[in-house]
């Protein structure tokens, strides 16, 4: 049955439907593939159970004639989702035992379609990070390594990169992911899938554990595009209880999905062309250029002049935001609790949150506090606030001239695990294309584009108009079928 983990979304929700093969028979073949990679350590809580129970629920349903858009089809959930009766941990000691008594929106509107959870999928902490090296559960590794490189385990990416990693090893044909700076198009690219990161509010945010409000948006990642479709389908629509949920109709993505992009143009900023840059990475966004004129394109040059300001402002505005949020944990309502002998309220505040959050949590905390004081807040938030809008206003206007903006995903190919963790100014950079999209709240995707001459997979990156989805998803489409792309990693876990 492993030829059935080599399937989509698409072609596991076919085939089901025409009888090729039972929901039961692919839960089953993915839960075996879960239970034996163990080594990149993808998932953190395994749930089987759950994915045999609606694989049997959309058997039932094949010959009742009732079938969901996802029956059949078993995924992964990143556990920043929070699931009813199955631990959320945000990769946190401070939620380690969690268990909620709800359901998220999103996993919700998931279960409904028909999906299965094949288990919790690994993060860094509370999703801060770019390499899924700070998750308290140790990190995820790469099922990718270098040509003639011996065997260097690489990251997967993050915040999502038990997400990458899972679908990149065939684990789970589809899982979710949440983006905040770049956490699910940085890693899509760093494994060789597709990850969209909706316009903000497409999908609602609440039962999601949060990071920074303004900016968390949660999308899917798959292994291609029309996969993209298909599950974003499924997880977006209004929600009264989030008050950020965009109160839009859920276009049907799949079905309009077209490559022809012809009086399309297609915007190139000249600011991302940054000095220095990996060799690789300007020549595989030539040929991107290349693969959408094909398609019918026509590409203009244009500017996004605050584009330097976006990596600053956004580590004052996300901090900022997680400082806020994560004030909550403190010993006292849920989740960690430490009480030294003896101890008060205050030493246990201290003592909870000392051990209950990583060095790079405690990192964004302490920067977000400061730049919130009192003497501060004018000289640093608010001139952050700014310069996002300035970064917003740069879109608006490279719109005008053109439907979509393309541009590399990350500046490097998947990098070393312990590479870059001694200096988070380096690894902060990794999110230099991907933020500035994440500050203005605009929907975004990353597409396997290429291999470099290690032969490790690179990443382009469709932004598009708020609410244009279907620009995004059709650019992508002709990249996808354009590239080719169809290198796998070669197992060795």
């Amino acid at each position: 049955m492993t030829e059935l983990t080599n399937l989509t979304v698409a072609q596991i929700r076919d085939g089901h439907r025409a009888g090729d093969f039972s929901a039961v028979e692919v839960a089953e073949a993915f839960s075996a593939n879960v239970a034996g990679a163990k080594a990149l350590n993808a998932f953190i809580v395994e749930t089987p159970d759950h994915a045999l129970r609606a694989a049997k629920t959309a058997d039932a349903d094949r010959a009742a004639g009732t079938l969901k858009p996802l029956s059949g089809v078993p995924i992964g959930m990143k556990d920043l989702f929070c699931t009813d009766g199955v631990q959320t941990t945000a990769a946190s000691h401070m939620l380690e035992g969690f268990v909620p008594r709800y359901e998220s929106t999103v996993s919700a509107k998931l279960w409904d379609a028909g999906a299965g959870m094949l288990g919790k999928l690994n993060l860094d902490q509370f999703a801060m990070g770019s390499s899924n090296e700070t998750s308290y559960f140790g990190n995820v590794i790469s099922p990718w390594r270098r040509k003639d490189g011996g065997n260097a385990a690489l990251a997967p990416g993050g915040s999502s990169g038990g997400s990458s990693t899972a679908i990149a090893a065939r684990l789970c044909p589809a899982a979710t992911g949440t983006d905040t700076g770049g956490s699910i198009r940085q890693p899509a690219a760093f494994v060789g899938i597709s990850g969209i990161k909706p316009t903000y509010g497409r999908c609602s945010r609440w039962g999601i554990v949060a990071f920074a409000s303004s900016l968390d948006q949660a999308g899917p990642m798959a292994r291609d595009v029309r996969d993209c479709a298909i599950m974003l389908e499924n997880m977006a629509g209004f929600d009264p209880k989030d008050s950020t949920s965009l109160d839009l109709a859920v276009p049907n993505w799949e079905a309009a999905l077209s490559s022809d992009l012809g009086g399309k143009k297609v915007g190139i900023p000249k600011e991302y062309r940054l000095e220095g840059i990996d060799p690789d990475i300007d020549a595989m966004w030539d040929a991107g250029i290349a693969m959408l004129k094909d398609a019918g394109a026509e590409v203009v040059e244009i500017s996004l002049p605050h584009t330097k300001y976006a990596l600053p402002a956004y580590y004052i505005i996300a901090p900022a935001e997680a400082s806020s949020n994560l004030a909550r944990y403190d010993g006292v309502r849920y989740g960690l609790r430490d009480l030294p002998e003896g101890a008060g309220l205050q030493d246990m505040y201290a003592a909870t949150r000392a051990d209950g959050f990583g060095p790079e949590v405690k990192r964004r905390i302490m920067i977000g506090t400061y730049v919130l004081s009192a003497g501060f807040y004018d000289a640093y938030y608010t001139q952050a606030q700014k310069v996002r809008t300035l970064i917003a206003r740069d879109f608006d206007a490279a719109f005008a001239v053109c439907d979509v903006i393309l541009a590399p995903t990350a500046p490097s190919a998947a990098f070393g695990l312990g590479e870059k963790m001694a200096d988070p100014l380096a690894m902060y950079l990794n999110d230099v294309f991907a933020v500035p999209a994440s500050l203005a709240g605009l929907p975004a995707m990353s597409v396997p584009a290429a291999l470099n001459r290690e032969g490790l997979p690179l990443g382009l990156q469709i932004i598009g108009k708020t609410f244009d989805e279907q620009g995004v998803l059709n650019a992508g489409l002709a990249i996808e079928e354009r590239a080719g792309f169809t290198a796998r990693a070669e197992k060795w876990w």
